[in-house]
């Protein structure tokens, strides 16, 4: 498997009042990206960050922005996220199923990298679609938990859409969000996870730079074998 592991610890789980140096020591810690968190109080109860904060944390840090958003128009979003600095927006397949072509091309043109994400109650073929083809999505993010609220449980049921990706797409990046952990790492590299965000698993830990590298090395060692 020819696609590289990714470790983006959820900046939702950092203490917001200095994101800056929880952005700097992530990346000291061995983070390959820092995943942003998107949500409209609409598409998920939950509000969280936008644009501004996008744009304030890219004036102290050249890291690839992970940026998963959870909202109902994400086209609204694509201007102000690529001004902002935004490396990779990720978009939801639930609210996207006619536009998603010209999401994606406006999403390229801002020099973003296009992401689908999946609930967990969205069956996998959804997303078949905006892989294949012209414009299509270079990134699937399959949740492994409801999105809007950090710190839920791993579903491992789950994995079985990933193994699903793995085998249909060999060089796609697949990356799983939520409740991931030293003891559920090994399920999602091994169903073929190589993006993997984790957040109170990692910020709650007393060596974060510790729980990253086990991450990297469950899916690195999964890599190996195969």
């Amino acid at each position: 498997m020819g696609v590289a592991a990714k470790i983006a610890p959820s900046m939702l789980s950092s203490d917001f009042a200095n994101l800056a140096s929880e952005a700097e020591r992530m990346l000291k810690c061995g983070a390959d990206w820092l995943h942003m968190d998107i949500m409209d109080g609409h598409f998920v109860p939950n509000l969280t960050l936008g644009a501004p904060v996008i744009q304030s944390l890219r004036k102290h840090t050249k890291a690839y922005l992970d940026c998963h958003l959870m909202v109902t128009n994400p086209l609204d979003y694509v201007e102000p996220m690529g001004k902002a600095g935004a490396s990779g927006f990720t978009f939801h397949v639930e609210v996207s199923k006619d536009n998603w072509q010209e999401l994606v091309q406006r999403i390229k043109s801002k020099g973003m990298t296009p992401g689908v994400a999946l609930k967990p109650g969205t069956p996998i073929e959804e997303v078949y679609p905006l892989i294949e083809g012209e414009n299509c999505v270079e990134m699937v993010l399959v949740m492994t938990v409801e999105p809007g609220f950090g710190g839920q449980k791993f579903m491992p049921e789950m994995m079985e859409k990933v193994r699903t990706l793995r085998q249909r797409y060999p060089s796609l990046d697949i990356e799983v969000d939520g409740g991931l952990g030293p003891s559920t790492i090994d399920a999602a590299a091994s169903a073929g996870a190589n993006c993997i965000v984790a957040g109170s698993s990692v910020f709650g830990a007393p060596e974060p730079a510790t729980v990253i590298s086990l991450l990297r090395s469950s899916v690195e060692g999964v890599q190996q074998k195969s």
